[in-house]
């Protein structure tokens, strides 16, 4: 490999990974498909490796060219941080943010906090991408990524945004046709509306009992597995099911606090908690100095105050 990268090579490489074709790479640089054709030739030719498998309508990356675009990711995102703190002694963000959350959650709340964010800082061009299951945390795809739960991982940073509880609920006319759950147990005599989402265990509902949660308590959980006849990897599906009355779910309270304030679900079961799924916002531990992921995650705390 000769010659070295230059940035706006970098920046190639990860506008044609983020299209996922070279004519939607063309659309995005606004060149031609065939400048981004002999751009890409190019870049192999010198550097003697190819970057891209082609086909007629797609194109996927050959291992060096995962490999390469892991690095760019890091790299511009390094020479963009850098940037702000050689040169912006007020550290005013700017740049591009890449932020991932999940599909209910960041419709609801994340969406309009970045609507937000974008008119007190329009120097930031921020990328939302919204998925069922979130990626690893190790993936150099997002900058910031919001998360249920405190990850284990060592490698990344992970601020506490919002308190987020799960709530069993139902609505009046279940609870009216088939009676209320008195303990646990019983459950698994009701129509449970389960949700298939990330590695959580499938059908398999830990319930406890006190105003503590978690390994921290010295107590065991009972572990409930539950079955219905509606399942789904959309949470926004099942709050529909439970409030047309098809059974018992579980859900956050900031998806459902609406319909219980409303009267449309109830509680079940109040006297049990489950896990705690408190939102986080993380990131890699080389990104703590970037203006643009702290002042977005800061702003995103602002936004959370009435979960907390």
């Amino acid at each position: 490999m000769s010659g070295g990268f230059q940035p706006a090579e970098l920046s190639f490489i990860v506008a044609l990974s983020n299209a996922g074709s070279l004519s939607g790479a063309a659309r995005e640089l606004g060149i031609t498909t065939s400048a981004v054709s002999k751009r890409l030739a190019f870049i192999e030719s010198r550097i003697g490796v190819p970057l891209v498998n082609r086909t007629t309508r797609r194109m996927s990356l050959t291992p060096e060219g995962e490999v390469l675009l892991e690095h760019a990711r890091r790299i511009l995102g390094e020479i963009a941080d850098l940037d702000q703190l050689l040169t912006n002694s007020k550290g005013v963000p700017k740049g591009q943010l890449r932020v991932n959350a999940t599909l209910g959650f960041g419709r609801l709340h994340i969406a309009p906090a970045i609507s937000q964010y974008v008119l007190k800082y329009p120097q930031v061009d921020v990328q939302l991408q919204l998925s069922v299951d979130p990626p690893p945390l190790t993936d150099d795809q997002f900058d910031v990524c919001i998360r249920f739960g405190a990850p284990a991982d060592t490698r990344v940073i992970a601020r506490r945004l919002a308190a987020n509880r799960r709530l069993l609920c139902a609505s009046p006319k279940y609870l009216e046709q088939h009676g209320e759950p008195k303990s646990p147990a019983e459950l698994a005599r009701h129509n449970c509306i389960c949700i298939r989402q990330g590695d959580e265990a499938y059908g398999v509902w830990r319930l406890f009992t006190g105003r503590e949660t978690g390994p921290a308590t010295g107590r065991t959980a009972d572990a409930v597995r539950v079955r219905g006849n509606l399942t789904t990897n959309d949470g926004e599906i099942a709050v529909n099911w439970a409030l047309d009355g098809h059974g018992i779910l579980m859900r956050a309270e900031w998806d459902i606090e609406r319909y219980l304030q409303s009267g449309r679900l109830v509680q079940v079961l109040p006297n049990f908690k489950t896990p705690d799924a408190d939102i986080y916002a993380v990131y890699p531990q080389r990104h703590q100095l970037s203006a643009r992921i702290r002042t977005f995650v800061d702003f995103l705390s602002g936004s959370f105050k009435r979960f907390k």
